[in-house]
């Protein structure tokens, strides 16, 4: 979303335009920045801290960024399987792996969002449950091929065509997507942030 410092309600750390899709579900307005953080895991680091170090430290890098006083938002999210995390594949190899373990079982999403205001940081973290039917060797392939694997955490989209792959979701579906929203506007209003205020008709 393009605007002026003025017209926006928060800064966006983040360039995902799944995250902006949410964000605007919400009718909230903002700026965006693209802060650039490494992502690897620490040593014996569990994914639920990792996911949060990440969303802080986007958020803290966005802050940085965008020298304004307007609250900065970031997020990230991670599948993990058997406590393993599952980040956005390297290539076709790797994402056909994912899928392969993923299929005919359950996994967990962790998604964090931190936000940055008056000089503190808040975060919040939510974690789903998503089961995937069975996926043959046949349809990994075809859905590679549809392109929408290559840059999402576990090589799916539940907001895409990886929906035929699930079966049954607990938790937070925005969450899943990659901005669970209870937790958003949350944090949001506790920095702050009038969240119904683009709301009226």
């Amino acid at each position: 979303m393009a605007m002026n410092e003025a017209a926006a309600q928060i800064i966006l750390a983040s360039g995902s335009p799944r995250r902006a899709e949410l964000l605007e579900q919400l009718k909230i307005r903002f700026m965006r920045v693209l802060p650039d953080v490494d992502e690897s895991a620490r040593p014996g680091e569990d994914v639920v801290a990792l996911v949060e170090r990440l969303a802080r430290a986007k958020a803290l890098a966005g802050s940085a960024m965008a020298g304004t006083a307007l609250p900065v938002l970031g997020a990230d999210t991670l599948v993990a399987v058997d406590g393993v995390a599952l980040g956005k594949p390297a290539g076709r190899s790797e994402a056909l792996d994912m899928l392969a373990r993923l299929s005919g079982r359950a996994h967990e999403v962790v998604s964090a969002v931190a936000v940055v205001a008056g000089g503190s940081i808040q975060a919040a973290v939510s974690r789903s449950t998503v089961t995937f039917r069975t996926i043959s060797e046949a349809e990994a392939v075809r859905y590679w091929d549809t392109g929408e694997p290559r840059d999402k955490a576990g090589a799916y989209a539940i907001q895409g065509v990886g929906s035929v792959f699930v079966e049954h979701l607990k938790g937070s579906y925005s969450g899943v997507v990659g901005l669970p929203l209870l937790q958003t506007e949350r944090l949001l209003a506790a920095a702050g942030v009038d969240c119904w205020r683009h709301r009226q008709a």
